[in-house]
């Protein structure tokens, strides 16, 4: 692995996150339990690790013991022209379902666009593109 990825500790959620990530962002998901991984420190059925690897990379895990589950105070996992703009708004449609919009995905006065949801599972997402990036691809 080269680049940051984000390992994110859900609150007994897990599967369900990383399942509905799978669905929007595509890729290929692998999950594996605590009883997978001989571990006993958990439910047996808890995830104790899991990979979305795919346009979009993310690791996660449900908390167990002494981990703390995520919580999302002043920052936000970003897809800034990560995709192309028909993407960037699938994918914020899709994380916008039974979640909080907080900024609707709309063009900027600088000419960019992009908007802000917190999805169902307490996640931020930052997502935009560039028209101009847009228009020459």
């Amino acid at each position: 692995m080269t680049a940051m990825t984000n390992y994110i500790w859900f609150p007994g959620s897990a599967r369900e996150a990383l399942s509905s990530y799978h669905r929007v962002f595509g890729g290929e998901l692998e999950l594996h339990t605590l009883a997978d991984m001989g571990r006993d420190d958990g439910p047996a059925d808890a995830i104790g690790h899991g990979v979305l690897d795919g346009p979009v990379t993310l690791f996660g895990a449900d908390a167990v013991g002494d981990d703390e589950p995520v919580r999302m105070t002043g920052i936000s996992l970003a897809l800034l022209g990560t995709a192309e703009p028909d993407t960037l708004a699938r994918w914020f449609a899709a994380l916008s379902e039974g979640g909080t919009v907080l900024d609707p995905l709309q063009e900027r006065p600088w000419g960019a666009s992009d908007g802000q949801v917190v999805d169902r599972f307490g996640i931020r997402w930052l997502i935009g593109f560039e028209h101009e990036a847009a228009a020459a691809g």
